[in-house]
């Protein structure tokens, strides 16, 4: 068995629990698993051969199980092949006992045919809240979103909404924002756990409640609500429908995913590789995936090559010219995906709904103006000194000056216009940014250096 199984902190006794697999020992297995955190578990179970996992499952209940697979970290894939190796009815029960939100996640990851197959034979009051959150949109707040939470009457006292409370907390995923609603189930308030404990057990709930409710759209995007959640600084929010019925809650544990999955995501399109988290073992999927993307960029290098090629001429004349295309070309690429990346992580943090669109382009502007003057003058010395020639010190300093001017505004425009045109600005990614500006950059240089030839010594 590979060490790779045994916690990092020795939470688990990974020796221990293989030895008491492989003797059939259900006891000794049992009483050092249970006592795990279930992601320490879930980390045993995941580490396993495929061969030694099916004891798992012969000593673990389904309920047991159902713990496990919330805190387990996989790929998609995976996912079909861990079930396969379950009985149907195992895993039915399973998903059963799974908070509705985390059931959901497991099915999207099968193929439809199965998903439905489990539902048929899963608990018809269970299988019927999963189904409501497999009909919503992916990415929205409804498709995150769980349905076990707590609601209680804004006409009763606090002595009877502890009643419910104690009641009905074991189902629920979290305790700490208690939720009220009238009777047409419309959200009018909210409490803390803490206000509910320390109120008067006769006081009506109407008079301790929080009456304006911070809410979420079922409709609206995770990464909206993510910074919703962010920006008040919730455990929970609730969701409602268009109608301000209350329908669910998102937790925090769900928002630190789609935080982690949408980072990753954006990091992956800026790149310009897909499914940047995973990590490919096969060289073939890792080329599959990063193919497509360099093909493209080939092409666009071929419009590069394909400019630097109609200005033979200027070059057969002054082929000293040449030296400084990786220098302008480089320039432009790093200072367009600098822009990029401030623009791109202002529209992802929301930072520019409080400024305006026009003053960051100035903003901008005024910095690729000092950046691209400082280059330039220094650029300038260093030619003049190297070469001799004034002239050419000049062509490139002010070439420099012109592309670092025009790099900053493409790699911050491109994005704002995407985010305008309601496209993922992230598909502006550092590798489109860097060869657009190597176009640029090309022509900037070869164009005066065509109409400034004649000084050239």
């Amino acid at each position: 068995m590979p060490d790779s199984v045994e916690n990092e902190k020795n939470y688990v006794n990974a020796s221990l629990l293989i030895e008491a697999l492989m003797l059939e020992d259900i006891d000794s297995f049992r009483k050092e698993f249970v006592e795990l955190h279930p992601y320490d578990q879930a980390q045993f179970y995941t580490g396993l051969e495929a061969d030694i996992r099916p004891k798992v499952y012969l000593y673990l209940s389904p309920e047991e199980m159902a713990g496990l697979f919330e805190n387990i970290e996989i790929e998609e894939e995976e996912y079909e092949n861990l079930l396969a190796e379950m009985a149907p009815a195992y895993v039915a029960e399973m998903l059963s006992h799974m908070y509705a939100d985390d059931a959901a996640d497991v099915l999207n990851e099968l193929d439809k045919e199965q998903a439905v197959s489990y539902l048929t034979i899963m608990d018809d009051e269970a299988a019927k809240e999963i189904k409501v959150l497999l009909s919503y949109e992916e990415y929205t707040a409804g498709s995150i979103m769980t349905t076990e939470y707590i609601a209680i009457s804004a006409n009763q006292t606090v002595r009877s909404a502890m009643y419910i409370l104690k009641k009905e907390a074991p189902q629920a995923e979290t305790i700490y924002y208690v939720y009220v609603v009238g009777d047409d189930r419309k959200l009018v308030g909210v409490i803390s756990l803490r206000n509910l404990i320390i109120a008067d057990d006769e006081t009506m709930i109407s008079e301790v409640m929080f009456d304006r409710v911070v809410a979420v759209s079922v409709s609206e995007d995770q990464e909206e609500v993510a910074r919703k959640m962010r920006d008040y600084n919730f455990l929970a929010v609730p969701v409602v429908d268009f109608q301000e019925h209350l329908i669910g809650i998102i937790t925090v544990d769900d928002i630190l995913d789609v935080i982690d999955e949408e980072a990753s995501d954006d990091y992956s399109k800026l790149a310009g590789v897909s499914d940047l988290d995973r990590v490919d073992k096969n060289p073939f999927a890792a080329a599959k995936k990063r193919l497509p993307w360099l093909v493209i960029l080939l092409f666009l290098g071929m419009m590069t090559a394909s400019l630097i090629g109609r200005f033979e001429e200027t070059l057969s004349q002054k082929a000293i010219l040449a030296v400084f295309i990786p220098l302008i070309a480089g320039m432009a690429g790093n200072t367009g995906t600098q822009a990029l990346a401030v623009a791109v992580r202002g529209i992802a943090t929301g930072d520019l709904e409080e400024e305006s669109m026009w003053k960051l382009i100035i903003r901008e502007a005024g910095t690729g103006l000092i950046t691209g003057a400082t280059c330039g003058i220094l650029v300038t010395f260093i030619v003049f000194i190297w070469q001799h020639d004034l002239v050419l010190g000049l062509l490139v300093g002010v070439s420099i000056f012109a592309t670092l001017i025009v790099a900053t505004l493409a790699g911050s425009l491109v994005p704002l216009f995407m985010h305008k045109m309601k496209i993922d600005p992230a598909v502006a990614s550092g590798p489109f940014i860097t060869t657009i500006n190597d176009i640029i950059s090309i022509l900037i240089y070869f164009g005066m250096a065509t109409l400034f030839m004649s000084y050239l010594s």
